[in-house]
């Protein structure tokens, strides 16, 4: 590990002007990043520690969350009102990580962790991601766990997040501070797609902040849920994972959000699947259906066609179980 500096920040204009020191970081639960820096993935000059900023979870007057970055995933998954009005969130989250991980992982950390590629733990091998234009040795090689949508040919690594999959089929909206001041950003347009750039992870400004995520209401009388399929029942990452929101009147599908995980480099919001199942019948043949058009884009690795059916089957099973529920 090489040395390095630490600061706590004091509140998020101080963590902001903090984190404009060339190479710094911002340091919540360290779960991921301490895990980098061991390895010697990830060598920052300095340490922000942003453990001290908000961490409240406020509900909103229409009904919706608003997470203060720095709360702890536990405290986000045992919230009265995150169970109540948003199922698939507290599921994904228990899902995510043992409860030591869940007692020290924050909220921005979860959504900025990064790949869980086994080349780019791997300093020895060939990684585009951790040393651009070296060169993707996981295309290659043992690709089980990699990205059958959104890859490129330059990285084929998958997004680790079990959260934030379910944030994105939330409509979540990620609240940012930096140097030229405060916005909002979709969470499903914070990660990018690696192209020819997979080193570029985010649309963050360099040394800009979350301060928090904002859930709005799910659609009225919708039913959600989160599944992940993985190789061990004990804290396995994701080979798919489906988190979705339901509502059905009358037999007809009338409103649904769908996002995916353990299948592309980011969370993978589901539209092509959403467009097709409104205003269908809510029965496991329309569901396999508009499965099979969301995931007609894939492209597998020798190691994980496999992917392909198990995420069809896994959309069809989520969907169904909330069917179910909502009617």
């Amino acid at each position: 590990m090489n040395p390095f500096s630490y600061a706590r920040a004091a509140d998020p204009a101080d963590a902001v002007r903090l984190g404009a020191a060339p190479r710094a970081a911002y340091l919540g639960g360290g779960t991921n990043l301490v895990d980098l820096m061991r390895r010697n993935v990830a060598a920052p000059a300095t340490l922000v520690d942003v453990t001290g900023l908000p961490a409240a979870i406020e509900e909103r007057p229409d009904g919706g969350l608003l997470i203060g970055a720095a709360a702890r995933n536990t405290a986000v998954a045992e919230h009265r009102a995150v169970r109540e009005r948003y199922p698939l969130l507290a599921r994904a989250i228990l899902a995510g990580g043992s409860a030591q991980i869940r007692n020290m992982a924050t909220v921005a950390g979860n959504i900025l962790q990064r790949t869980r590629c086994p080349y780019f733990y791997d300093v020895a091998s060939r990684c585009n991601k951790r040393d651009p234009g070296q060169g993707c040795d996981a295309i290659d090689g043992h690709n089980r766990d990699h990205a059958i949508l959104g890859a490129s040919p330059a990285c084929v690594a998958t997004h680790p997040s079990d959260m934030c999959v379910a944030l994105a089929a939330a409509d979540a909206v990620v609240h940012l501070r930096g140097a030229r001041g405060s916005r909002t950003l979709p969470l499903t347009e914070l990660h990018r797609l690696p192209g020819d750039h997979p080193e570029i992870e985010t649309e963050l400004e360099p040394g800009e902040l979350i301060t928090g995520v904002e859930l709005p209401p799910l659609p009225p009388g919708a039913a959600s849920g989160y599944r992940k399929v993985r190789d061990r029942a004990s804290y396995a990452f994701a080979l798919v994972s489906v988190a979705a929101a339901l509502r059905v009147e009358h037999g007809v599908v009338t409103a649904v959000r769908l996002a995916l995980g353990g299948v592309a480099p980011k969370p993978w919001r589901a539209r092509t699947a959403e467009q097709a199942l409104l205003g269908t019948p809510a029965d496991p043949e329309a569901f396999r259906a508009a499965a099979r058009a969301e995931l007609a884009a894939a492209v597998p690795l020798r190691h994980n066609a496999f992917k392909i059916e198990l995420a069809e089957r896994t959309v069809t099973a989520v969907l169904a179980d909330l069917a179910g529920e909502a009617r």
